[in-house]
């Protein structure tokens, strides 16, 4: 069987200098991107066949928008692009000697890739802290599947509170419990709220959704700590108004099928239950786990979360043909958001272009310029930080939107997010709220089988 270098006779013909990237989000779409006019024969290698834009994961999430919005095919994306081929399958193991990479296809089965230049571009997954016991009950927001699993969460919780007939009954299952309280927690907390107060508003007839507690937890003594004080008592002012009730302080101990429990953060270490048939996790990062081995064939040092650190040009110590990029890498405390990893997989591929024109290489360092932070609280509001720049409200929310929408991949996702949002402001329906039961394969029959039953 050919290798993927081999799948395209034009290529045998070329000795071109083989580029593998690892990882189609915004650093391995930007790498591709900018090789594409460069003499090389280019495999983008991802566990999915699309791009998805994670900034807007929380609205496919809580039914504002659709999967087909926010992510756009690799392979539609890179059909300009002669000299980049797409595979499916997931990084497993590296020979940097040899420079071949060994991955799996999604049925289990092996293959390589031989390369000249390898940039990795793997991002990161959701950290549970050591408590990966809790994944079964609280969802995290880093894929489409965990999108659709919380839309699933939320749906169905509503509709189980007005199958129930008492209130007792009813509360836990109109409680919603968000533990983290960064930009994602945040913006999922107000999501829900939105979701309860305008969508669901008058199309129950047994409760009232807009009774609906949602509850925001975070270890810190503010919520978006990475913004300036004065935007972040601005987010919490609107949490505050639209009826999101957080707690500060607090650090989340336990999760079940019933509830959660938090522990305070002072000396006294005070513990208390919240029952919560729906709990989200946004608590935190970490590196995938090919990144371990990555580190250990290189003898790449990992840092906090795993990400592995590297030298100003992002290369890894000791091997100036691997480049790592994007939330991976450790640099400056760079963070791990959209435009650091567009920034950086654009420079790696610059870098690389330059080389095999037969160009000096580029010796220097990555900086990374930094365009600002934006995160959305509630209708209307949103806040925007840019350097000296600190906009909130309306202001901010009309800003967040402008920069989503240009930064979405494809002119179609543009105009159909725009198009959405504008319905679902003017009349306050969501109409994404289909649910799915996991697995199509395991799923025909969602329903118990009544003769199985005792």
């Amino acid at each position: 069987m050919p290798s993927a270098q081999e799948s395209s006779s034009v290529r045998v013909k070329r000795p071109w200098p083989r580029v593998v990237i690892l990882g189609g989000g915004f650093a391995g779409i930007y790498a591709a991107r900018r090789l594409r006019n460069a003499d090389v024969d280019i495999t983008l290698l991802d566990r999915g066949t699309s791009h998805v834009f994670q900034p807007l994961l929380y609205q496919c999430a809580t039914g504002l928008l659709s999967e087909g919005e926010i992510s756009s095919p690799l392979r539609h994306l890179l059909r300009g692009h002669r000299n980049v081929h797409v595979a499916l399958g997931e990084a497993r193991s590296i020979d940097p000697d040899a420079k071949v990479l060994t991955a799996s296809r999604f049925d289990g089965s092996a293959f390589d890739l031989h390369y000249d230049y390898l940039i990795v571009a793997v991002g990161m997954r959701q950290a549970y802290h050591g408590h990966d016991e809790y994944i079964q009950w609280a969802p995290g927001m880093k894929t489409v599947d965990d999108a659709l699993a919380i839309r699933r969460k939320l749906i169905s919780a509503f509709e189980m509170a007005e199958s129930l007939p008492t209130a007792r009954e009813r509360r836990p299952w109109l409680t919603f419990a968000v533990a983290g309280g960064g930009p994602t927690g945040v913006e999922m907390a107000g999501q829900i709220r939105e979701l309860a107060t305008h969508s669901l508003a008058h199309e129950f007839r047994s409760i009232d959704p807009s009774e609906a507690r949602v509850l925001l937890f975070h270890g810190g003594d503010r919520v978006l700590e990475s913004f300036d004080r004065k935007l972040s008592a601005a987010a919490q002012k609107t949490l505050d108004k639209v009826g999101v009730e957080t707690h500060l302080g607090v650090h989340v101990t336990d999760v079940c099928e019933t509830g959660i429990e938090t522990t305070s953060a002072d000396e006294a270490h005070t513990k208390k239950r919240y029952e919560a048939r729906t709990v989200l996790w946004t608590a935190g990062v970490e590196a995938v786990p090919f990144a371990a081995h990555l580190a250990d064939a290189l003898g790449a040092k990992q840092t906090h979360g795993g990400r592995i650190e590297v030298e100003p040009d992002l290369t890894v110590p000791g091997h100036p043909d691997i480049w790592v990029v994007g939330d991976l890498m450790s640099l400056d405390e760079l963070p791990g958001v959209a435009e650091v990893a567009m920034q950086s997989g654009k420079y790696v591929g610059g870098r690389i272009a330059k080389t095999v024109a037969g160009g000096k290489p580029d010796r220097k360092p990555f900086k990374y310029r930094d365009f600002g932070s934006a995160a959305y609280i509630a209708r209307r509001h949103a806040l925007l930080q840019a350097g000296p720049i600190r906009i909130s409200g309306f202001a901010g929310w009309v800003s967040w939107g402008v920069i989503h929408i240009a930064f979405l991949a494809g002119y179609r996702n543009r105009f159909g997010t725009l198009l959405n949002w504008a319905t679902t402001l003017a009349t306050g329906s969501r109409r994404e709220r289909a649910i799915t039961y996991g697995d199509p394969e395991s799923a025909r029959q969602p329903y118990a089988d009544p003769s199985s039953e005792s």
